[in-house]
C-alpha cells in the first residue's frame, strides 16, 4: 500500500524531503476520527486514489487537533509549504511543490485528473 503516516516528529521542512509524490494534510484523529467534516468527506476518495497497486506514494500528515490546527503558531501553517486549509494535497517533485488541491471542493472533482498529471 503506497499511503503512509507521518511520524509526530515530522516538521514542515523535512515533509519537502520526503520519498512520497504526495502530501495529504488532515486534521488529527480526535475521539476515534478526524475532527474536520471536510477530511471526512474525502478520506474514502483519497483512501481509494493511494491504495491501488499502481497508485503513486502518499504521506498522510495529521496537522493537529482543532485548536492546534486554528491556531497562527501551527507549525504546519508557515515553512515551505504553507497549509491553509485542512484537508489540502500537495504534489512533490524533487523536492518542490508542483501543485495542490485544497477543501473538498477542489479534491472531489479533481483529484483523479490530479493524481495523472
Amino acid at each position: 500500500m503506497p499511503i503512509h503516516i507521518a511520524d509526530s516528529a515530522t516538521t514542515p521542512e523535512s515533509l519537502t524531503k520526503a520519498s512520497e509524490d504526495f502530501l495529504i494534510f488532515y486534521s488529527s484523529i480526535v475521539n476515534g476520527q478526524m475532527w474536520c467534516p471536510d477530511c471526512l468527506a474525502v478520506e474514502d476518495l483519497v483512501k481509494n486514489t493511494f491504495s491501488s497497486e499502481n497508485a503513486p506514494s502518499a504521506l498522510i500528515v495529521y496537522a493537529g487537533d482543532r485548536p492546534t490546527w486554528k491556531s497562527p503558531t501551527n507549525p504546519f501553517r508557515s515553512g515551505p509549504l504553507a497549509v491553509q486549509c485542512v484537508p489540502t494535497i500537495v504534489k512533490i517533485q524533487n523536492g518542490k511543490e508542483v501543485g495542490r488541491l485544497v477543501d473538498q471542493g477542489e479534491i472531489k472533482p479533481g483529484l483523479a485528473s490530479f493524481v495523472q498529471s
